[in-house]
């Protein structure tokens, strides 16, 4: 009968052994005659062993009631503390013995055991606190319910990356709120030599914390990436030159015409066989060339070029509408000569990418070996494609066009994206320093017409 239990003097008329007896009664030292006691040590707690019959047998300290440890028949002895709260037996599990000391232990029963005393229920804080999700968890839940969502699928990749080499590793395994900034600190000091991922790693961790705040598993206060110091990072841009511009323009047409030219490791066995090195070239695939004209002309991001389709170009108004972007629908506005790479590229039945690639129906994946061999040929190793973007806008602040045009051809959703070309704006700081220059150096030699005016102050007075 559930909720009933016999008297003890019942189970002692009974005769049976002391394993017998339900635990509401087999836990209570004052009670059982065969439930050894004594003051808990090294030494009595080595010698407990569990009798031949029984699932376990008890070693209760003689000088805290309620502290004990308890042999099982594997060989496990595990320190426990027995109470008894609104009415019931109840324990509550410590630690192992051999990870924990016997007086180590009975520090903590004596503080587990004061907590009772003030109303605290320690198997109901245990049984919370494994319901508290670790931070890879949590991570898995931002991953395919936030980004996969809301996010870019290249962002999803980028994070996930982060996610898998350095932060799990790192502090995957914790429950999300015993995460500390000690332990962000520490991961983001051992990727010093990537100081960017770090940089990204931190600001990642505080983007699923933040998320877990919003749905009330952690307090945003406590946001322990908040406010760790970063890498600085140079910021890597490169800008072609107009004699760049023209290596690069002279390596394509040679790669679509005669064929770039290509090394052969002449140590290895089949070299012999390798064409003459006059005769050593390779044509380059027309799409690949196309879409890095293209990349040049259109200050388009990669993936914008290779996953564009015809039906997204409006050739009369010269627009290509991109259905979505980093930055979400965008218009690419073409030139005159890029309209005319468009024009000239042929187009696969069955496939509606304007860069086709060999799989039928699908885009090229990359240009990274054509464009690694455009660049050698070019003598611009180390040019990166990303570049050719900020060449474009480079070309364009050097004409003064003004950073508001140049953020929207690039189809920068901030102001601030765009004003890293600023200085790349040199004509009306050319034409004040000329101005001020010639000025100065005609009154220098007494030309009146060179006169240097004074500059007043507000109130009207000279300076």
């Amino acid at each position: 009968m559930r909720g009933f239990t016999f008297p003890l003097a019942f189970w002692r008329a009974t005769g049976l052994s002391y394993s017998c007896l339900p635990y509401a009664y087999r836990d209570e030292r004052s009670e059982g005659r065969d439930m050894p006691s004594g003051r808990i040590t090294k030494q009595a707690v080595d010698a407990l062993q569990c009798p031949e019959g029984r699932d376990r047998d008890f070693l209760w300290d003689g000088a805290l009631a309620g502290f004990g440890v308890a042999a099982f028949p594997s060989g496990r002895k595990v320190y426990v503390a027995q109470y008894r709260q609104n009415g019931r037996s109840r324990r509550t599990t410590i630690g192992d013995h051999g990870r924990l000391t016997p007086d180590e232990a009975r520090s903590q029963a004596k503080t587990i055991l004061g907590a009772i005393e003030t109303g605290a229920d320690p198997i109901a804080d245990r049984r919370a606190a494994r319901e508290v999700p670790t931070f890879n968890e949590v991570a898995a839940d931002f991953m395919s319910e936030h980004v996969a969502a809301k996010r870019k699928r290249r962002t999803h990749e980028a994070y996930d990356a982060l996610l898998r080499r350095h932060i799990a590793p790192a502090i995957g395994s914790m429950r999300i709120i015993d995460v500390r900034r000690a332990d962000i600190a520490k991961m983001h000091s051992r990727m010093s030599d990537a100081p960017g991922a770090a940089n990204r790693a931190v600001s990642l961790i505080s983007a699923i914390w933040g998320w877990a705040a919003r749905r009330q598993t952690v307090p945003f206060e406590a946001n322990p990436a908040r406010g760790l110091e970063r890498n600085r990072e140079s910021r890597s841009e490169r800008f072609l030159t107009t004699a760049e511009f023209a290596q690069l323009g002279a390596a394509l047409e040679q790669g679509e015409t005669i064929g770039l030219p290509y090394d052969v490791d002449e140590t290895k066995p089949g070299a012999k066989y390798a064409p003459k090195v006059e005769r050593r070239r390779v044509k380059l695939d027309p799409f690949a060339v196309a879409a890095i004209r293209l990349l040049i002309l259109t200050g388009a991001r990669l993936r914008e070029i290779l996953h564009a389709q015809w039906s997204y170009v409006d050739f009369e108004r010269g627009i290509l509408f991109l259905q979505d972007s980093k930055t979400g629908k965008k218009p690419v506005y073409l030139s005159a000569a890029a309209l005319a790479i468009l024009a000239a590229l042929p187009r696969l039945g069955g496939n509606p990418h304007i860069i086709a690639g060999a799989r039928d129906g699908a885009p090229r994946a990359d240009l990274k070996k054509p464009w690694a061999a455009v660049t050698r040929a070019a003598g611009l190793e180390g040019v990166r494609l990303h570049d050719l973007r900020h060449s474009f806008a480079s070309v364009g602040a050097g004409a003064s066009i003004g950073l508001p045009v140049i953020g929207k051809l690039l189809g920068h959703s901030q102001a601030a994206t765009t004003h890293r070309y600023a200085h790349l704006d040199a004509d009306p700081l050319r034409r004040a320093v000329d101005t001020i220059g010639a000025t100065i150096a005609a009154a220098m030699d007494g030309n009146n017409r060179g006169e240097v005016v004074p500059l007043r102050k507000s109130g009207g007075k000279s300076a």
